[in-house]
């Protein structure tokens, strides 16, 4: 949707409600961040032809001051449909809780305290940010599936699980307290619901349109993972995943003949808790070293309407937990695939900053280095690295060291 404001679908006490969020945008020197509403009610519509007769109403809300509200009061009715990524399922998320963690659920339970944390600050709701403040929640947001891992982690999910079991009925009672559905012309909900099934049915023409063109193989067809994955290729820009033990950040590079340029400044790189946050941060101008890139500024045009997919392909995907304890352990015990990942993303970063202690590091002449290069390349016909190997996992920490302190968080 134009200039960012979203549409979003909130499972409450009450059903499945549509409403707009606008993420934080910026008006000179000041910052907001809002929902479809007014005052202190949030405007939640049980249909998406009710909300779209809402707004095609002129109805005074809290984002006719958003700089896209005239555009977005313009827009097909279609274009208000959540996508499954902005569907939250508040009611579900004590069942979410009561299962054994996976990536999966920790990142929908991740993005549904995501919206409801921002809920909380924009509608003032003293419940809901307490609920957050708690440092079991808040680890789990920022740390995601990390924070679950072993045995702290396992005591941290089971203190995740106790605070929702102790609080969040609290959380959707005075979600559910502040959500209002203004009345709307009945005659205009119906007339845009017939405007809703005339989209799905051009949409399942063309879609059957497409697959004949497959049939006759006069088209490829590719579907939006293939598409974003080429969008990505024709700027030539990358996101990337680097899990830490701090958390997972989201960050950009790409590289300029051989040289490693991340979405930073001055070899500090900027990273963000989410693909959400560096979607929002992409959509605004700020001083970084993509920014000069002729193709950069397809990506922040594609930010600001909404169409980016901050998508990860698995090669751009760095793990560097658990990698100096793996090597205490010895050659056996290491990963070779995540370790190389790891040792191009140091060096990358490195030499962004112009660093070449990396390099120095990972010589074959130093421990770590024979270490290192022994597990990518093996060799019956050299002699392997010899226990202890505290020295090498010593190296390897101040590496991860060095590299976490390039990175400027967001």
């Amino acid at each position: 949707m134009a200039g960012d404001i979203v549409p979003i679908e909130l499972g409450l006490t009450d059903g499945d409600l549509v409403t707009l969020w606008a993420p934080r945008w910026r008006e000179g020197d000041d910052e907001w961040e809002a929902f479809l509403g007014h005052g202190d009610d949030l405007y939640g519509f049980p249909t998406v032809a009710a909300l779209v007769a809402f707004v095609r109403s002129g109805g005074d809300n809290d984002l006719v001051e958003h700089p896209a509200w005239p555009v977005v009061s313009k827009l097909a009715a279609v274009e208000f449909e959540p996508d499954a990524a902005h569907s939250y399922d508040l009611i579900g998320v004590p069942e979410l809780a009561a299962a054994d963690p996976d990536a999966e659920s920790i990142s929908e339970l991740q993005d549904t305290f995501d919206i409801v944390s921002i809920l909380g600050d924009v509608c003032e709701l003293d419940v809901v940010t307490k609920f957050f403040e708690r440092a079991e929640i808040d680890t789990l947001i920022r740390d995601g599936a990390s924070a679950v891992a072993g045995r702290e982690g396992r005591e941290l999910w089971n203190s995740v699980g106790t605070a929702i079991a102790d609080d969040w009925d609290a959380v959707i009672d005075a979600l559910d307290a502040v959500v209002k559905t203004p009345v709307v012309d009945e005659a205009v909900v119906a007339e845009i619901e017939s405007e809703l099934v005339a989209s799905d049915e051009n949409e399942l023409e063309a879609d059957d349109t497409v697959q004949d063109e497959v049939d006759n193989d006069e088209y490829e067809f590719l579907d939006e993972d293939d598409d974003e994955d080429d969008f990505w290729a024709s700027v030539g820009i990358d996101p990337i995943k680097i899990i830490t033990s701090e958390g997972t950040w989201f960050t950009l590079r790409c590289y300029l003949e051989d040289d490693a340029l991340f979405l930073g400044r001055e070899g500090r790189i900027f990273v963000f808790p989410s693909e959400r946050n560096l979607a929002r941060y992409l959509a605004d101008n700020h001083d970084h070293d993509l920014a000069p890139l002729e193709t950069y500024e397809e990506v922040r045009i594609a930010a600001v309407d909404g169409s980016l997919e901050v998508s990860v392909i698995d090669d751009n995907v760095y793990v560097l937990t658990g990698i100096a304890d793996d090597i205490t352990e010895g050659v056996a015990a290491v990963d070779p695939e995540q370790l190389e990942l790891a040792v191009e993303l140091f060096t990358d970063a490195a030499g962004y900053a112009n660093d070449n202690s990396t390099d120095a590091a990972l010589a074959g002449s130093t421990e770590l280095g024979w270490f290192v290069n022994y597990v990518l390349e093996p060799d019956t016909r050299r002699l392997a690295p010899s226990a202890p190997f505290d020295a090498e996992a010593l190296a390897w920490r101040e590496l991860e060291r060095e590299f976490e302190a390039r990175l400027n968080k967001y």
